[in-house]
């Protein structure tokens, strides 16, 4: 079944399905996002949620080129793109005032799910955060995906302080919520 997912969005997110043998480091190549990655963001994005949305990940990859190049990455298998990781580092966000990096969108190519691509994304994620001087790396996972929560608990993620919420539009401040 291929559910919809969405942010730190990684239906292959190192453990989910198991398609294959374990992948080397060696095998698995983590750079940098370009825009010529586009392609392949767009090809996995619309394995993981069943649609052809390049519109959306084109303003998604231009906005991190943009404000972060150094903060997104794309993980290579055989040279075709396999996983990306877009993320960024800031403070002032949501009221926490220090310099924290952040893990927005994450996908992995169904085909290579559970092969270590994630893992090997996050890792040189945490890797280049830690080398700008961050402490601490935030990210927010769906509750209805138990695997990426999952994903992010063995790389070491506890839950925070941080909680999100949700208003539904078109209901009037004080009605009830379902």
């Amino acid at each position: 079944c291929r559910a919809r997912r969405g942010l730190a969005d990684a239906r292959a997110a190192d453990t989910m399905l198991r398609r294959g043998a374990r992948l080397s480091s060696d095998a698995i190549q983590v750079r940098s996002l370009t825009e010529l990655d586009l392609d392949g963001i767009v090809r996995i994005g619309e394995k993981m949620r069943n649609r052809y949305e390049p519109d959306l990940w084109e303003g998604r990859v231009t906005y991190y080129l943009r404000r972060a190049p150094e903060g997104s990455l794309v993980a290579e298998v055989d040279g075709e793109v396999a996983g990306f990781m877009l993320g960024d580092v800031r403070s002032g966000e949501f009221g926490i005032e220090e310099q924290c990096g952040w893990v927005e969108v994450m996908g992995v190519d169904p085909d290579f799910a559970g092969r270590g691509v994630g893992r090997a994304l996050a890792e040189e994620m945490l890797k280049r955060y830690q080398a700008r001087g961050v402490s601490k790396v935030r990210t927010m996972v769906d509750s209805s995906m138990p695997g990426v929560e999952a994903f992010f608990t063995r790389l070491g993620f506890a839950a925070d302080t941080l909680r999100s919420y949700r208003l539904d539009l078109g209901m009037t401040p004080g009605q009830g919520r379902t």
